[in-house]
């Protein structure tokens, strides 16, 4: 039986995707360098296109593959970093500016200016999952990360909120008490998946991350190191498969196993000479296959990824990044490794396209290491953040309760 976790060092992360659950143990040292002590892996269950479908199925699937990790590092979990995938995450700007009292600004003045965004923003019935400071902002000149010992007469400061809606969070909030796990932090998968793949000058220059999962492809944009804009469609690589499916007539199964080794989004001179066989669904033998042309196979596989990249481009264009200076992308993913999308993304969003994969950890199973594990990695990260970067903060709210910003105030008089 693996032993109370009562190390302070030892970290626990939760990736809950429509098409997989994984869980990493890792052991972390003051500078942050991470010891991977235990992973579990399997299929999801209960969970589609990024929303709960059955509780007791994904419970399931938590319980095996904490279970698997548990048993691999002789640790026992008692709370996790878990990412939140949900087709309903918002993104929310949020700024205040008031006359300062003080010259050169102070502690307090800081204080004030952020409490007043109370009177300014009203989320409504959201759980919120970030709440990030951007910059601040003196004499309505912007671009200042940090106001304190500086002269000016207006003080404003910027904020990136990203929440979820309540349910959605209750529900998570409960299956991981039924396996007996609390929620150490709440993280959203896009932006998990930028800290694991993008590299700083990415982050400070300007880039937006495309992590193209099974149920749901995540987007972020980051700008000036921050965070900038979340957002999700419920399309994915399991919708590929799902149309080969379809129009094949095969299993499941078998599409996978054919978008894996033939799928490409590039129609090649030689497609229409080089053919498939496929297993059809319900055939015991393998003397009944349907043989198609690789041609065929692009035909399905297109029209779906065009889909994709059309909700993206639209998303981006409907929340003021369409036709902006952002000239980098990243695409990660399971869903990245089909053969040609970096030239077709190229194509369809008109900017320079970088496949990447998560920073590599060191004892990290190579299993463990490709664009499908970028969030599990994303929460890592973000998990040594809290530990060592920002340990004296505490959570501006609790889980299970609507957010207010009242709360702010209070968080930072204790931790700013």
């Amino acid at each position: 039986m693996a032993k109370v976790n009562l190390n302070k060092d030892i970290i626990g992360v939760l990736d809950i995707g429509s098409t997989k659950v994984c869980c990493i143990i890792a052991k972390s040292d003051i500078k942050g360098n991470l010891n991977i002590l235990g992973v579990g892996y399997q299929l999801s269950n209960g969970v589609s296109k990024g929303h709960i479908t059955n509780i007791n199925m994904l419970e399931s699937s938590i319980r095996a593959v904490v279970c698997d990790a548990e048993e691999m590092s002789d640790v026992r979990l008692e709370k996790v970093f878990i990412n939140i995938n949900s087709v309903n995450l918002q993104s929310y700007k949020a700024e205040a500016e008031m006359y300062v009292s003080s010259s050169p600004i102070g502690e307090d003045d800081v204080i004030k200016v952020i409490e007043d965004i109370n009177k300014k923003v009203n989320i409504g019935d959201r759980d919120i999952i970030h709440c990030i400071t951007t910059g601040y902002s003196i004499d309505g000149s912007n671009g200042i990360s940090d106001p304190r010992g500086m002269h000016g007469d207006r003080l404003g400061v910027h904020f990136h909120l990203v929440s979820s809606s309540i349910p959605h969070s209750k529900n998570l909030n409960n299956i991981l008490e039924k396996c007996h796990l609390g929620i150490e932090n709440k993280v959203a998968s896009s932006y998990a998946s930028g800290l694991s793949c993008l590299v700083e000058d990415e982050k400070s220059l300007g880039s937006i991350l495309i992590d193209m999962g099974g149920g749901v492809t995540s987007i972020s944009v980051f700008k000036n190191g921050h965070l900038d804009f979340v957002g999700a469609i419920p399309l994915g690589g399991a919708n590929v498969t799902k149309d080969i499916a379809i129009c094949l007539s095969t299993s499941l199964i078998d599409a996978e196993k054919i978008k894996i080794k033939y799928g490409t989004v590039i129609l090649e001179p030689n497609s229409n000479y080089e053919y498939i066989k496929v297993p059809l669904v319900g055939e015991e033998d393998e003397v009944n296959l349907l043989e198609i042309k690789k041609s065929e196979l692009v035909g399905i596989i297109r029209p779906r990824v065009e889909d994709i990249f059309i909700e993206i481009r639209y998303m981006l264009e409907r929340c003021g990044f369409g036709n902006s200076s952002f000239k980098r992308v990243v695409i990660t993913g399971g869903a990245s490794q089909l053969s040609g999308i970096k030239e077709f993304a190229e194509n369809q969003l008109s900017s320079k396209v970088r496949i990447a994969r998560p920073k590599i950890i060191k004892d990290l199973p190579e299993s463990f290491s490709g664009p499908s594990f970028s969030t599990s990695l994303g929460l890592l990260e973000y998990a040594i953040n809290e530990h060592f970067i920002n340990k004296d903060k505490k959570a501006i709210l609790s889980n299970n309760r609507k957010f207010s910003f009242t709360k702010i105030g209070d968080w930072i008089r204790k931790n700013f």
